[in-house]
């Protein structure tokens, strides 16, 4: 029987485990990247283990979300990642010199390869035919030092592609197409494949753009395979000596096939507040448009904003709206400076931005009270974007700038023509925003550099055979890790300093939790579908354990999230009859027992002290996620091995 491009990058980096849906495998990674909001911590970890130097082929620190140097916290930690960066073998890009997933998709990305990252649009890699996980920073951590990264064996997702794509209809509404199918939980198990004789028609950035959104189906990631246009986009990058040829065998087997026509497909929209409330553009036309963003790791490379120079050149946009524009990297900045299409975007109106994730983060840039703004982001999660009550749908670069110039949600056909764009041969090679290494001779006099703003790890707690604590908070389906550690300007400094962030958890949902929390000592959570979605930062998993969660009871669980969990000692546990979840209350005094027999049987008993009410538990832990939790997380059970 045949393989997939998934199964035999996950063949040639097996450790050990079995290849079948389902079971636990352990893969070796070629290369790892963080980025500085989840980066200290997992720099933090790296160094508890007492590694000198990193074990990979290659591993980046990006600089691009803790941009806005609003006091010293920032600074500090971007100098903290630098030193221990130098010090321990790691490249360091600098602040500005662009988003971390178009940067390694530039610079960095190598067929064939694989890549974890402490951000969970990892995956964006795929569209180069890397094998990319988004992952906590302590997976990130431990691969950096020669670890194994474990997953679940994924199923296989074939997404044929037919066709190409018509004038003003792009890459983006292919990925709001198949979330339109199949939802942001949708992927929860997958590795999705993107094929087909359409492929062809799609560059690398355009593939990097899909593969990018198969985060927010929760597919565990998204592939396609590495073929001429691959080639031909290394070669324009003085690159085409990492070029490796990759395609599926033509009896391959999929747990599931989907088919696209392209050239059906028409200008997409997801209004708020979900990537997966897709509709046609046309069908909202008219809805008054405050604010338009383009950029974030989804849609910032030179096609993207070479078309968006093109569309708006001779243009203004509208007197009601503020435009932001914000390019993936340097080189996609110097490319457009030195062709003059910089000068169409800024003689438009629009507003230029730095070479970050900015906006999508909640760094600056926020829409008025109440206001609509449309974005080229992957995310629109409520109060995501800094602003609470804030509108925010997720659109392609060209209807970004069609409802920019009109000042209402508009169809870009109805722009006219299609500006022709074409790219360039060779792309501007300028890696001086990267700086290398020490070597190892030079390190050990090297002295790592700490502010005041960084704080010591919470310790994890053994979970232990019973659980008895207070039900803190119930919340419902689809809370994000925006839900549960939000980010924004006013919040991100503090990702070092978990004791000042957990002040702001559950903060959407209950701003009184963390007192709560706090007073209960031990407390339990109950949520409904898919908890945890969303961004792989561990913090979501790290302050609840700071303010004392022991577990989280739920419907169903994000796989980096959960994971997450039991790398903090948190108990992940599913309710076997999601009706039960109805059965318990907030401030009700739960008991979970049976835990060390349980994690083996794969039962738990839950008991309602406070009603009565008696609830089964599933679970489905390896070996060593039991290991990990009876030592009260992953770091505990790393310095035992």
């Amino acid at each position: 029987m045949g393989m997939t491009i998934a199964q035999k990058i996950m063949k040639a980096h097996l450790i050990s485990g079995d290849m079948t849906p389902g079971s636990e495998v352990a893969l070796r990674i070629d290369q790892t990247l963080t980025q500085d909001a989840t980066g200290t911590m997992a720099y933090l970890e790296f160094e508890s283990m007492g590694i000198d130097r990193v074990k990979t082929e290659k591993s980046v620190a990006y600089i691009d979300h803790n941009t806005l140097q609003c006091g010293y916290e920032n600074p500090d930690d971007h100098r903290y990642i630098q030193s221990v960066a130098k010090k321990h073998g790691i490249w360091y890009s600098r602040p500005g010199n662009g988003i971390c997933h178009q940067v390694h998709l530039e610079r960095f990305g190598v067929p064939g390869k694989t890549l974890i990252g402490s951000d969970s649009h990892t995956p964006t890699g795929g569209g180069l035919g890397m094998l990319a996980f988004g992952a906590g920073g302590l997976d990130v951590a431990v691969a950096m030092g020669g670890g194994a990264y474990y997953i679940t064996m994924p199923k296989m997702l074939k997404v044929n592609l037919t066709g190409a794509l018509r004038p003003f209809v792009t890459a983006k509404d292919v990925s709001l197409e198949i979330l339109r199918r199949l939802s942001v939980k949708g992927g929860v198990g997958y590795i999705v494949e993107w094929g087909g004789e359409g492929i062809a028609s799609l560059s690398v950035p355009e593939r990097a753009t899909i593969t990018n959104m198969g985060t927010e189906l929760g597919a565990t990631t998204s592939i396609f395979p590495s073929d001429e246009v691959t080639r031909a986009f290394l070669k324009a990058q003085g690159r085409e000596k990492d070029f490796v040829p990759l395609s599926s065998d033509p009896d391959a087997v999929y747990d599931r096939i989907i088919d696209i026509d392209l050239s059906e497909l028409e200008p997409l929209i997801a209004c708020p507040h979900s990537p997966d409330r897709v509709v046609t553009v046309a069908s909202v036309a008219g809805t008054k448009v405050d604010q338009v963003c383009v950029g974030s790791c989804t849609n910032s490379s030179l096609f993207d904003m070479l078309k968006v120079a093109a569309l708006l050149k001779g243009r203004t946009i509208a007197d009601n709206v503020s435009m932001s524009v914000s390019p993936g990297s340097r080189q996609v900045l110097g490319m457009l400076a030195g062709s003059g299409a910089l000068g169409d975007i800024l003689g438009s109106g629009a507003r230029l931005l730095e070479c970050a994730c900015g906006p999508c983060i909640g760094m600056g840039f926020s829409p008025n009270s109440g206001g609509v703004s449309l974005r080229t982001f992957n995310r629109n999660f409520e109060g995501r974007s800094g602003t609470a009550d804030g509108q925010v749908y997720l659109v392609s670069p060209e209807t970004a700038v069609a409802s920019a110039l009109n000042g209402v949600i508009t169809d870009p056909r109805d722009l006219g023509d299609m500006p022709s764009v074409t790219m360039p041969d060779a792309f501007m090679i300028d890696d001086t925003g990267v700086l290398p290494p020490a070597d190892a001779d030079a390190a050990k006099a090297l002295q790592v550099l700490r502010g005041p703003n960084i704080k010591p790890m919470p310790e994890g707690v053994p979970v232990g055979d019973e659980i008895r604590a207070e039900l803190t908070l119930k919340v419902g389906d689809n809370i994000t890790t925006d839900h549960i550690m939000p980010a924004g300007a006013k919040i991100l400094p503090y990702r070092s300093n978990i004791p000042h962030l957990s002040q702001y958890c559950f903060g959407v949902c209950d701003p009184t939790f963390p007192e709560r929390a706090k007073a209960a000592g031990e407390s339990i959570v109950v949520a409904g579908i898919n908890y945890g979605q969303g961004s792989s930062r561990e913090h979501a998993a790290l302050v609840p354990l700071y303010l004392g969660v022991r577990a989280v009871v739920a419907k169903g669980f994000a796989r980096i999230h959960a994971a997450n969990l039991i790398n903090a000692g948190i108990l992940p546990l599913t309710f076997k009859n999601p009706d039960d979840y109805d059965r318990l209350a907030q401030g009700d005094r739960l008991i979970i027992s049976g835990i060390d027999e349980g994690m083996v049987s794969g039962e738990i008993t839950l008991r309602d002290e406070t009603n009565g009410a008696c609830a089964e538990l599933v679970c489905a832990f390896t070996e060593r996620q039991r290991a990990i939790l009876r030592c009260g997380g992953l770091l505990n059970y790393t310095k035992t091995l």
